[in-house]
């Protein structure tokens, strides 16, 4: 996992050991977060349960890279969709500033009126 990575220990955390199971092998991790690691790791082992399933092998190398570029072509998928929305986002604020500066425009002028009339 990548430094700051939610449940890896950093510096100023204290790292938990955690024992998981992934493809009927147990890996011992540390990290701050036992449960969000053991959540991961039932993820993997799914991932790999199912790419086993799929593909009819049993070499655990190959069912660990297919299920790696899985779980790499969902997180591709994610990160394209958050940076699709994040740009509908910012649009949509625009739009909104733009309409707020023009109310606030035409209430200007409005009050303006009534002061004069």
């Amino acid at each position: 996992m990548h430094e700051g990575a939610r449940g890896v220990a950093g510096p100023a955390e204290p790292a938990q050991a955690v024992a998981v199971n992934i493809y009927d092998q147990v890996y011992h991790l540390r990290g701050s977060d036992p449960a969000y690691l053991e959540g991961l790791a039932q993820q993997v082992d799914a991932k790999m349960r199912a790419v086993a399933a799929g593909g009819g092998t049993v070499d655990s190398l190959r069912v660990a890279v297919l299920a790696a570029l899985n779980l790499a072509d969902e997180l591709a998928t994610a990160r394209s969709r958050h940076e699709a929305l994040s740009h509908s986002l910012r649009q949509a604020q625009a739009a909104v500033r733009s309409r707020t500066g023009s109310i606030s425009g035409m209430l200007d002028e409005v009050l303006e009126e009534r002061r004069a009339g």
